[in-house]
C-alpha cells in the first residue's frame, strides 16, 4: 500500500475504508464512478456485473475516502458465486463505514433481508443509501425508509440518485464525519489500486455484456494478453481474449460476418482511449472454456484469486 504524507497534517486528516454493499443492479458501481468523477466501475443493468473488489480513492482538501465496490450479495450457484459472496463479505471486516446500497423502487425483500442477516454481526457503522428516489414519489421514500428502520439500526439513513446525482454531497460529508483522523494512503491523483490492465480487460467485459443483452449471461470473462505502449506509433497495443463458457455463445459475441466483435471493439476502444490518454490499437479474439465458472484454475486464471482478498 503507498503513503504519502507529504503537506498532510494527520491532527486535521481524515480519512478510511467505505464499503459498498447490496443486492446486484442497486447502483453501486454508478455511484462509484460518479463520486470518483471517472469511470473504473463497469456499469450493467444485469445482475453480477462486479466480480472484483474495486477501489475508488476520493481525495479532498481534509480527506481521503477510499471506497470498495464489492459484488452484489446473493446465495451463490456456482464456484464464481462463491467467490463474489466472500469478496463481498470480507470487506465488511476491514472498512471504518458500510454503506448498505438500495433501490428504492424494489422495496424490501428477500434479498435485503438475506444482506440484514450479515450486517447484524458487523460492528462497524452501517449507512442506508436509497438509491434511485428520482423513480419514486417522495411519500413512497418516508414508507420505505420507516420499513427498513424496523428492520436494522442503521447509524444514518440517506436517500439519492447516484445517476441524477441528488444528495451525493450530503452522503460524503456524513461519510466524512464518521472517518477517524489519518494520513493520505494514496498519492492524490490516484483513483484506484487497480493496475490499467484490470480496468482495460472490465471496460471490454462491459461492452461485451452490453450489446449481447439476453443473448450472453454472465459467462463471460475477459483476459488481457498482451498491452504494450509503442511510443514510436504514440499508441497502446492491446491483444485481449473474451472468453465464454459454450460455442454458441461464441458465434453471438463474434457476431455475423464479425460485426458483433468488431462492434464491441469500437465501443471498448473509445473507452480505453480516455482511460489510458492514448490513441489504442485493440485486438479481440473469442475462445471457449467449458464451464469455466466452476474450476478453480481457471477463476485463477481469469483475476479471481481468494488469496488476495
Amino acid at each position: 500500500m503507498n503513503f504519502n504524507n507529504q503537506d498532510v497534517d494527520n491532527k486535521s486528516h481524515k480519512s478510511g475504508f467505505i464499503s459498498i454493499i447490496g443486492r446486484p443492479n442497486v447502483g453501486k458501481s454508478t455511484f462509484l464512478n460518479r463520486v470518483i468523477g471517472q469511470k473504473i466501475a463497469i456499469m450493467s443493468d444485469k445482475p453480477q456485473t462486479t466480480r472484483n473488489k474495486v477501489q475508488g480513492v476520493l481525495t479532498l482538501d481534509d480527506s481521503q475516502l477510499i471506497f470498495i465496490d464489492t459484488p452484489g450479495i446473493h446465495k451463490p450457484k456456482h464456484r464464481l458465486g462463491d467467490f463474489m459472496m466472500k469478496v463481498a463479505q470480507n470487506t465488511l471486516k476491514e472498512v471504518d463505514l458500510v454503506l448498505f446500497m438500495v433501490n428504492a423502487q424494489e422495496g424490501y425483500g428477500r434479498g435485503e433481508e438475506f444482506i440484514i442477516e450479515k450486517l447484524q454481526n458487523v460492528k462497524t457503522p452501517v449507512f442506508l443509501v436509497i438509491n434511485k428516489i428520482d423513480l419514486i414519489h417522495p411519500d413512497e421514500l418516508l414508507a420505505l425508509i420507516e420499513s427498513y428502520n424496523k428492520k436494522f439500526d442503521f447509524a444514518e439513513v440517506v436517500p439519492i440518485s447516484a445517476l441524477e446525482g441528488n444528495n451525493i454531497e450530503k452522503l460524503l460529508e456524513q461519510i466524512k464525519e464518521r472517518m477517524p483522523e489519518g494520513p493520505q494512503f494514496y498519492p492524490a491523483d490516484q483513483v484506484t489500486d487497480h493496475p490499467e490492465r484490470f480496468i482495460v480487460s472490465e471496460l471490454i467485459r462491459e461492452k461485451a455484456l452490453h450489446l449481447t443483452r439476453e443473448e450472453i449471461p454472465h459467462s463471460l470473462a475477459v483476459m488481457i494478453e498482451k498491452m504494450e505502449r509503442q511510443p514510436e506509433k504514440e499508441m497502446v497495443h492491446v491483444m485481449a481474449t473474451i472468453i465464454v463458457e459454450r460455442d454458441s455463445q461464441k458465434g453471438i459475441v463474434i457476431g455475423k460476418q464479425g460485426g458483433m466483435l468488431k462492434e464491441i471493439g469500437k465501443r471498448a476502444r473509445h473507452d480505453i482511449e480516455s482511460l489510458l490518454g492514448s490513441k489504442v490499437f485493440l485486438e479481440l479474439w473469442v475462445k471457449v472454456q467449458k464451464d469455466w465458472r466452476n474450476k478453480a484454475t481457471q477463476l485463477r486464471d481469469f483475476g479471481f484469486r481468494e488469496d488476495e482478498y
